[in-house]
């Protein structure tokens, strides 16, 4: 009995230092891809926080950030017209593909959203989905980063201001999206509730107290309205760090393979390319699935009223 009483003592013990170990170490482990990245970057060998300026167009200077943009923004374009310049009810491979995704992206934001607001936001949320989806995987292609001005190092050429970077690795293009939707959401929700309803769901009173008791839970609303006006103010910044944090991360860790082992950099990236795959297909659906939220809590509230409205009004009068 003694026996069995010290074995599994000492496998409690054994459980409890490889779990200390293992505490120990993980922080180590998490921090060393951020260090490699950080010191990549500091020693000018992975991607730049800013984008590389490549000239000037009317004044205007472009960077390679930008390149990239429109560069994806095309690639979509001619995908989508290749897709549906011959449509038919038996639809080819590319029409059919086409049509798998946006079928399925509006069924489920008709299942969260509601059907008429998903398909009248579904111009916008549609193609937020795909342009982001498209620019995150066109990030991946052979030439990104790879292709551009730099100078001769003990390891060949080191690329220092590259053609293209990938477009929503800059905090200005996911930055101008967030904006964008910003503009539509608002435009959405005084179609939706009006001016004066939008401002009484920021800042109305719930529950038709009145009194005294009333004041102050008005007095309470108006506090909460503020703070929502500032939760507001911070989407586009919060929705535009997210994906901008995720993809340079990304590209960032790729950078750093690249240039770190350069003896292995045709075949060590190839794994986390799939994983690249697998997140550019998450960012895009996060944003979009934050969008589609942030436009059906402004939304479903007037919708809602209208409807109880509508079923509140008497019908016409009719005599036996």
């Amino acid at each position: 009995m003694s026996a069995e009483v010290r074995l599994v003592a000492g496998e409690r013990m054994s459980t409890t230092r490889l779990t200390t170990l293992f505490c120990a170490a993980l922080p180590a482990v998490l921090a060393a891809p951020r260090a490699l990245a950080e010191g990549a970057i500091e020693a000018g060998e992975g991607l730049q926080l800013k984008a590389s300026r490549l000239g000037e167009v009317c004044g205007v200077p472009v960077t390679n950030s930008m390149v990239a943009t429109w560069l994806s923004a095309g690639v979509l374009v001619l995908l989508t017209h290749l897709a549906v310049r011959r449509a038919s009810l038996v639809p080819g491979r590319l029409q059919g593909v086409l049509e798998v995704i946006l079928d399925g992206l509006l069924g489920f934001l008709g299942g969260l959203m509601g059907e008429p607001l998903a398909r009248k936001t579904f111009w916008f949320v549609g193609t937020l989905f795909l342009f982001i989806l498209c620019a995150n995987w066109c990030g991946l292609l052979p030439g990104f980063g790879t292709i551009g001005w730099g100078h001769e190092s003990a390891h060949g050429m080191t690329i220092t201001r590259p053609l293209l970077r990938g477009a929503d690795a800059d905090v200005n293009l996911t930055f101008g999206i967030s904006m964008l939707f910003m503009g539509c959401w608002l435009m959405w929700s005084l179609q939706a509730q009006g001016l004066k309803g939008f401002i009484l769901h920021l800042f109305g009173p719930k529950g038709g107290t009145t009194g005294l008791i009333g004041f102050f839970v008005g007095l309470v609303f108006i506090a909460a309205g503020v703070l929502e006006v500032v939760s507001i103010a911070f989407r586009p910044i919060s929705l535009s760090l997210r994906l901008f944090g995720n993809i340079f991360a990304g590209e960032t860790m790729m950078e750093t393979m690249l240039h770190k082992f350069p003896m292995a950099s045709w075949v060590l990236p190839v794994p986390f390319y799939f994983v690249e795959l697998v997140v550019g297909v998450i960012q895009a659906a996060v944003f979009t699935l934050l969008v589609a939220i942030f436009t059906m809590l402004s939304c479903e509230h007037g919708e809602e009223a209208g409807a109880v409205h509508h079923r509140a009004e008497p019908g016409p009068a009719t005599h036996s």
